[in-house]
């Protein structure tokens, strides 16, 4: 099992790992719409979906995978009124690969945020 914290990313304030790998097998940790500072960039719907998808992919290629080898993917969202936003987004992102997910409304996320992400995959081989 080897633990995942990327250079470019801050260190969690909680205890947790950006992300194990084990048996081939990337876990990335709910990700928030968190910079580089570790500060939430909350403007929009679209503008959270995004950055969390960054930190998903540096946490992804850090880990030897990436986007496209994502098997499963669980998405928090505070206001269910913005899935059409999120799920624009995220197509777009993840181009012709469609991985499994599923979308939980929830009443309030850390920091203020819209979104959490957090995801499964495959190393790439």
């Amino acid at each position: 099992m080897k633990k995942i914290y990327p250079d470019t990313m801050p260190v969690p304030k909680g205890y947790y790992s950006p992300a194990i790998v084990h048996n081939n097998t990337v876990y990335v940790s709910g990700q928030l719409a968190l910079n580089e500072k570790g500060e939430p960039q909350t403007a929009s719907i679209e503008d959270e979906t995004r950055q969390c998808m960054k930190n998903i992919e540096t946490i992804l290629l850090a880990s030897g995978s990436s986007l496209q080898h994502i098997l499963k993917v669980n998405v928090f969202i505070a206001d269910i009124a913005n899935w059409q936003v999120f799920n624009q987004v995220f197509a777009e992102i993840m181009g012709d690969h469609r991985p499994a997910r599923i979308v939980v409304p929830c009443n309030q996320l850390n920091y203020g945020c819209g979104i959490e992400i957090d995801c499964i995959a495959a190393v790439a081989e």
